[in-house]
């Protein structure tokens, strides 16, 4: 009985320092996640972004850099339509930037501080902080929470998202609407805390100039070589055509598409009527930088756009693609279906 007693001591001993040693809870690993972010000083992440919102699904690569207190560079890029941007914050502004085009456009705005974005690690970590009934789960190399999507977009409902039990770094992330459709999906391939960036990363000049040459040989021209700058704006130039959004809201169809001239330039115009009535104007502008003082920042997945106008009056929302500056004005589209027909341009080719 001895021996069997001291056996069962010992097999208890081990169970409870098993307990003590096991895994962290929910609670434990959220106070962590707070200390991460509080001690947050910069950061480098690579990646995929797949957006689920048009009729074929479009993959961006991603690669975002952060440097206390408020620099980002977020470089979107899809090499099936051999489309890149940058979106770039810095003392000066937020900056939306094509450099192969030698397209740029600045905004006034404290983004991404008033609004989430699905690639940032701050966006991601406030929602799993924020969310008091947020859902917990773990694999053997994961945390995974489940938790309430804060965006600006109404159709993002929830989303989960897996961290790296070492480093509470972001694995994954999948947003879905409220039919729990997968929207949008983020997957890191990279990520590393307290990267060291040069002094000039977040620099506007140097991103539009030496970004990535050895892939992008027209942005020479952006030096001032005037045979590079001539090839990106023929290319351009050759690209654009009229671009019909995919997306129309039910009961809304297009009642007029016509070419027109707006302030000395070519543009096309084109009408929409019926339940919501609204017109898109689409533009191949020379190169200029366009600086908004009073607007919102809206994500569009694959860029950045900006509202102006009055809430309940005449909105437009203006934002780029491929060197293409689209403005959709309206006195009665939602923000929502402002957004989805915003979405449904990429991947179309102009006629």
């Amino acid at each position: 009985m001895r021996r069997i007693a001291m056996v069962l001591a010992v097999v208890i001993s081990i169970a409870l320092i098993a307990a003590g040693c096991g895994a962290k809870s929910a609670e434990q690993i959220v106070k962590d996640l707070d200390h991460v972010v509080s001690k947050l000083d910069s950061y480098e992440g690579m990646g995929k972004m797949t957006l689920y919102t048009g009729q074929q699904e479009q993959t961006y690569s991603v690669e975002v850099w952060y440097q206390n207190p408020h620099y980002y560079r977020i470089k979107l890029s899809n090499e099936q339509n051999d489309i890149s941007q940058i979106v770039l914050r810095n003392d000066e502004g937020v900056f939306v930037l094509t450099p192969h085009l030698n397209k740029m456009f600045r905004f006034q705005s404290d983004w991404p501080e008033n609004s989430g974005q699905v690639y940032l690690f701050q966006s991601l970590a406030q929602s799993i902080l924020m969310d008091a009934d947020r859902v917990f789960t773990e694999e053997k190399d994961s945390y995974i929470f489940d938790v309430v999507a804060n965006y600006q977009n109404g159709m993002l409902s929830r989303q989960k998202v897996w961290l790296d039990k070492k480093t509470y770094a972001p694995q994954q992330v999948q947003v879905t609407d409220d039919n729990h459709n997968v929207v949008v999906a983020v997957t890191f391939s990279h990520f590393q805390f307290g990267k060291k960036f040069d002094k000039d990363s977040f620099d506007m000049q140097r991103n539009m100039t030496s970004w990535n040459l050895e892939t992008m040989p027209t942005s020479a021209g952006v030096q001032g070589t005037p045979q590079g700058n001539a090839g990106g704006e023929q290319q351009a130039k050759q690209s654009f055509g009229i671009i019909e959004p995919e997306y129309t809201p039910e009961g809304v169809t297009l009642q007029d598409l016509r070419e027109i001239e707006l302030g000395g330039e070519k543009a096309v115009l084109l009408r929409y009527s019926g339940k919501y009535n609204y017109t898109i104007v689409e533009t191949m502008p020379e190169t200029k930088t366009v600086t908004s003082l009073a607007g919102t920042i809206l994500d569009l997945g694959y860029t950045l756009g900006i509202v102006t106008g009055e809430e309940k009056g005449m909105r437009t929302l203006t934002w780029t693609y491929n060197g293409v500056e689209f403005r959709l004005s309206t006195g009665d589209l939602n923000q929502e279906e402002m957004i989805k027909i915003a979405q449904s341009v990429q991947g179309q080719i102009g006629k």
